[in-house]
């Protein structure tokens, strides 16, 4: 307050300079640094400790110069896939998946706006007879209005693909949607993920949020969000009759942060989740409340850990003569209770980065379930091994239990394509999956190496299993329960450097 006081005073003092008096380096004021290509105002400040309850996670690079820039970038690859289509039983037949991607990244900075943009998009031809060209497009926006306590973001995350988004690798781990725009984590809880995938199933999943956080003290916060996701399948690639389920998500979340020390922080958040699938009547809502823990490092550490109860009311047929709940009038409603909760550690060695994350939600199913108690956890790593080469991996796990249960699902009223719904063919075009649980889990290394400033080659290796639960071959003469798929991958980028713009 001195040092503000006294260069306020000396600006004010034109007749005179001031004497030069020594300081102590502690007291010495930064000097801003003059802005680049005439740029006229003043980028926004870089929060390095977000509340908890927010959206936003800390930087691991504090202290980082905002740019306005524009990075384009493309990407070419081939993969030889043992089990493109991610089909179910049956030995190891590789084919060849050739993927050609673009990118875009813009970032824009004002004094009191923030807007990111991330684009990639391109197509991919699989040799498996009967599938040919496949379209890739993913696009995710993140607008950010600041103001001298708060800030306000509107964010939406698009994708159209083939496969689920979790553990799937269409390209290079440089192009990962908006997480190449920084520390932004939609989570489990607000939707828009796809937890495994059986067969090819092209699929829209978007999640639109608006989420605002104000300052109450200096040691305390306020946060609020909230989103509405949906998922719509097309097409059913699948030799079991199975016709996924789409399904739209509404959520909404609020919570109080408080300051404990300058690395400390504690928070407690309510959220409510609300499901409606695509078959009429089946539905489930929860209800969430966690007590959060954070301690946070700027630019080494990140570290939160949170829990709660969770009360969940699902909708069931109570009369299974009626075809499924479309009558109204004939719903019932259970009610459950279990625990929600989340970790993540997210730190930084000299040379190595370690994400660490683990989820537990009630999540959409992801076409298998109508509603699933999903546990999430994710591991990701980077390191460089030289001054032009580095090695990443990705380890990812799922287990979902079905939250509607098999009776109930059974209730629904098969389709048999081209038939009378009272006949009787051999197989008959069911909603889900006729299982109780699932599983899936991948694992993925790879390396890259840095040609010149633009380019850059990579390969990895990635091993992903796809297991249900026994109940899964009841009906059926012939099957397997469990997937597994092995793809190597090689390709090149060209990511040329950014466009500095004002």
């Amino acid at each position: 307050m001195l040092a503000c006081a006294l260069s306020g005073a000396w600006a004010q003092d034109t007749s005179t300079p001031p004497a030069e008096t020594p300081q102590q380096p502690s007291e010495q004021q930064p000097q801003q640094p003059v802005p680049a290509y005439g740029q006229d105002s003043t980028p926004p400040l870089v929060n390095d400790n977000p509340p908890l309850s927010g959206l936003d996670l800390p930087s691991l690079e504090p202290h980082a110069a905002p740019l306005s820039y524009l990075q384009p970038g493309v990407t070419v690859s081939e993969s030889a896939d043992s089990n493109a289509v991610n089909s179910i039983g049956g030995g190891y037949n590789f084919s060849s998946i050739t993927r050609g991607l673009g990118s875009l990244t813009l970032k824009r900075l004002w004094s009191n706006y923030d807007l990111g943009l991330d684009y990639v998009g391109g197509t991919a031809y699989y040799s498996v007879k009967g599938q040919g060209w496949k379209l890739l497009q993913q696009m995710d926006v993140d607008q950010k209005i600041s103001w001298k306590r708060g800030q306000l973001s509107v964010r939406d995350s698009f994708s159209y693909l083939p496969e689920g988004n979790f553990g799937g690798s269409y390209g290079s781990l440089g192009s990962q949607g908006i997480g190449s725009l920084g520390n932004t984590s939609f989570g489990a809880f607000f939707g828009g993920s796809a937890l495994g995938s059986l067969g090819i199933a092209p699929r829209i999943l978007n999640v639109a949020l608006a989420d605002v956080n104000e300052s109450l003290t200096p040691k305390s916060s306020f946060t609020a969000a909230g989103g509405y996701a949906f998922t719509h399948f097309y097409g059913n690639d699948v030799p079991t009759g199975t016709s996924f389920l789409g399904v739209s998500q509404v959520s909404a979340q609020a919570g109080y942060n408080r300051i404990l020390t300058s690395h400390t922080q504690i928070a407690m958040i309510y959220g409510y989740q609300g499901f409606d699938y695509s078959i009429s009547g089946v539905a489930f809502h929860s209800h969430v409340i966690q007590g959060m823990y954070g301690h946070r490092i700027s630019g080494r550490l990140d570290f939160l850990i949170g829990a709660g109860p969770q009360i969940t009311l699902v909708n069931s047929c109570s009369i299974p003569i009626l075809n499924p709940c479309v009558a109204p009038g004939v719903t019932s409603t259970s009610t459950r209770l279990g625990v929600a909760g989340q970790m993540r550690l997210r730190y930084k060695f000299p040379h190595t980065l370690l994400d660490l994350s683990y989820q537990r939600y009630e999540t959409s199913g992801s076409g298998f379930f109508a509603g699933a108690q999903s546990d999430i956890a994710r591991l990701n790593a980077t390191r460089p091994l030289s001054r032009v080469l580095s090695g990443f991996a990705d380890i990812g796990y799922s287990h979902n239990l079905r939250l509607q249960s098999l009776n109930t699902m059974q209730q629904l009223t098969c389709v048999y394509p081209g038939q009378p719904n009272n006949s009787t063919p051999p197989l008959p075009l069911c909603p889900g999956i006729n299982a109780n649980t699932y599983n899936f889990g991948f694992i993925g290394v790879g390396a890259r190496r840095a040609f010149g400033h633009n380019f850059n080659a990579y390969g990895s290796y990635q091993f992903n299993e796809l297991s249900f639960d026994n109940s899964y071959c009841a009906g059926l003469p012939v099957c397997n329960r469990i997937s597994n798929r092995q793809v190597i991958t090689f390709g090149l980028d060209w990511i040329p450097r950014p466009i500095r713009i004002d």
